[in-house]
């Protein structure tokens, strides 16, 4: 395993509260020794900054998340941070919410593999 995937070992939420709930019902959720949280639920009150606040804090500050899953109508919020994130890890993967389906054009992963393979 390589250096940076090590200690990797959650997986972090940015989404609904649908989504986040069963996810956590999963059994994914998780705190650390001081408290953090590996998800935040978004609703109409969560500020654009909180949401980016969130996607850096676990992209960046946290070295213990593999994967962040956020909702596709959520990442819109911060389309650029996507768009411009180029790391390995934590692999960033756009879901659906149940009020808002999943579009494929609209996904950052989906869009730069079309472009290698030169679609």
């Amino acid at each position: 395993m390589s250096q940076t995937a090590q200690n990797r070992n959650f997986i972090a939420v940015i989404g609904d509260e649908d989504s986040v709930t069963g996810i956590l019902l999963a059994g994914v959720g998780h705190l650390t020794e001081d408290k953090k949280k590996n998800f935040i639920v978004v609703d109409g009150k969560t500020s654009t900054e909180d949401i980016e606040n969130a996607f850096d804090d676990f992209t960046s500050a946290r070295k213990d998340i593999a994967v962040l899953l956020i909702n596709q109508h959520i990442a819109e919020k911060i389309r650029y941070k996507l768009d411009t994130y180029t790391s390995a890890f934590p692999a960033v993967l756009e879901i659906p919410s149940k009020d808002h389906p999943y579009d494929p054009e609209k996904d950052s992963v989906l869009r730069r593999v079309r472009r290698l393979f030169g679609e």
